[in-house]
């Protein structure tokens, strides 16, 4: 009896390191970029990036130094996130981005309500996205239909990296944002 219940609470534990552990992904532009690899699923991303993150920097990819980006998710300028918290707690994914930069256009302390998910494009149809819908006072998820969807692009137990597409005239370019946690 002893044995089993040692086999029991080791199976757990091992389920439960390999579960709590991030969802690093392969860099899209290295060796083999040609070939089909398979990325984390969209369980193992979701498992990775719940937990408070920190947005510690928004980097420029492929954007030329003349091209302005105005404003991001039809909220405020990239400058106005760096130094948000995002808290993506699990159960029913209703989180928040709260605002911590002063300026013109930033609203230091304001928070914004979200609910989150890891979009599953399904087998062979492209990796998983972060997605969220803000929500305001009074709206219901169902109800809200313009959402935002960032690449997934790397998590371990301290940092995520997720990427937004920005069109450009010729291409497009990406935001890269840079969190690290903070539970």
């Amino acid at each position: 009896m002893r044995k089993q219940i040692m086999s029991i609470i080791s199976l757990v534990a091992v389920v439960f390191v390999l579960g709590s552990c991030g969802a690093p992904r392969k860099s899209a532009g290295g060796a083999g970029a040609g070939m089909a690899e398979s990325g984390p699923s969209a369980s193992q991303w979701r498992s990775g990036i719940k937990g408070k993150w920190v947005l510690n920097t928004v980097e420029r990819e492929d954007i030329p130094s003349s091209y302005t980006v105005k404003n991001i998710f039809d909220e405020a300028p990239v400058d106005c996130f760096v130094g948000s918290i995002w808290d993506l707690p699990t159960g029913n994914h209703r989180g928040s981005i709260e605002f911590r930069s002063e300026g013109t256009l930033c609203a230091d302390g304001a928070v914004r309500t979200i609910v989150w998910s890891v979009f599953n494009p399904g087998k062979g149809m492209g990796e998983p996205q972060f997605q969220f819908k803000k929500l305001y006072a009074g709206d219901k998820p169902s109800n809200v239909t313009n959402g935002y969807r960032l690449d997934l692009s790397y998590a371990d137990e301290g940092s995520l990296v997720m990427r937004m597409a920005i069109p450009l005239d010729q291409g497009q370019g990406h935001l890269v944002f840079n969190f690290t946690r903070l539970d």
